[in-house]
């Protein structure tokens, strides 16, 4: 007996091809009942699907795109191995798509794979991205899709994060409890989710240890590395009563180490810094830095089991597949307590601050 087709198998139980394909396929569209069914008779009949067929009638690819705003962060090095080890169990690749931080980059990228050239996507966005509606035309296609790391709850999908709320109170409590009154936060974006929970998190530490916020304090650290290091001196000259900075990024963190270091004011004795990193060298730099280390290669394979199940199984992705990890405080010499009293330490960067000429 010559082997079976999926039209004659669905001649046989009196369905449509597509009705059927997708009962193949475990398709949420397709009853339970219609799908046992349709899988018994297929068994029954000894039918065997034709892989080659099925690729090029859904124009499968075997490729997960990735869009991530940088790679020098080693946080996104550390989520693209978790994200690599789940597509490889997959038999798929992954292509890694920049957008350096820019929302038209950003546009550009999803604009590119509207053409449908791979089965699922995995999204951090760019810090300047302001307006979503790029990504939720990729949505429209029904492209599966998982935001990580920096996430816009506007869109309506899964997302994996980190406890960026807890994370940005403890290390504003961490400043506070070395000795610090006067905070800055270097925010990298207010649109993204990383940016305001974190901030959210430093105002709320603030609060209950009684101390004012002052809006002054808050520096916008959107910018390439290069502005934001001028930002960062020219903020620290402008107020030298500042004792402690708190950076919502990695690379705001290692911007503010060249700032006092041009600036001639020393860590931790005139200014405390802790930042989010995963940097593996943040314990060798002078002084060591304390951070807020993400577990990335945990985010990268959470965000890729939950497409690879919607790819799979040919379901959505729902925002209530959801995942919020734990981040950890990991203290370093950057912050050590009982350097100097306040009064001496806005003495000292003063006296730094002219001795520059500035």
């Amino acid at each position: 007996m010559s082997a079976i087709n999926l039209k004659q198998l669905a001649g046989q139980l009196g369905l449509s091809s597509s009705t059927v394909s997708r009962a193949l396929r475990d398709s949420y569209e397709i009853s339970t009942a219609t799908r046992e069914r349709v899988q018994v008779m297929a068994r029954q009949l000894d039918y065997q699907p034709n892989p080659y067929a099925g690729s090029l009638r859904n124009n499968v690819t075997k490729t997960i795109g990735v869009i991530l705003p940088e790679v020098d962060n080693h946080f996104f090095s550390s989520a693209i191995n978790g994200i690599e080890e789940v597509a490889q169990q997959n038999g798929y690749h992954v292509l890694i798509y920049l957008t350096h931080d820019s929302e038209e980059q950003e546009k550009s990228v999803s604009q590119y794979l509207t053409s449908g050239r791979v089965d699922g996507i995995l999204v951090s966005l760019a810090s300047g991205t302001r307006n979503i509606s790029h990504l939720e035309k990729l949505k429209k296609l029904e492209i599966p899709m998982v935001q990580f790391d920096r996430v816009s709850k506007k869109l309506n999908t899964a997302t994996v994060t980190t406890d960026d709320y807890v994370s940005g109170y403890k290390a504003t409590e961490h400043l506070i409890r070395a000795g610090c009154r006067r905070i800055a936060y270097l925010l990298v974006s207010e649109n993204l989710s990383i940016g305001s929970k974190r901030m959210q998190g430093y105002l709320a530490a603030l609060h209950d240890h009684h101390i004012p916020y002052d809006a002054g304090l808050v520096l916008n650290g959107s910018g390439p590395n290069d502005e934001n290091l001028v930002r960062i001196r020219h903020f620290l000259r402008q107020n030298p009563q500042v004792d402690g900075i708190f950076a919502s990024v990695e690379r705001l963190a290692l911007s503010s180490y060249h700032a006092c270091q041009s600036l001639g004011i020393a860590i931790p004795k005139a200014i405390k810094i802790i930042g989010f990193s995963n940097m593996e060298t943040a314990s060798l730099l002078a002084p060591s830095l304390t951070t807020i280390t993400q577990p990335a290669y945990a985010v990268g394979k959470e965000a890729a089991r939950i497409l690879f199940h919607a790819i799979t199984k040919n379901k959505p992705v729902l925002p209530a597949q959801s995942i919020e990890l734990k981040s950890e405080l990991v203290v370093r010499a950057s912050t050590q307590a009982g350097s100097q009293p306040t009064n001496a330490r806005f003495v000292e960067v003063c006296q730094a601050v002219q001795a520059v000429g500035f």
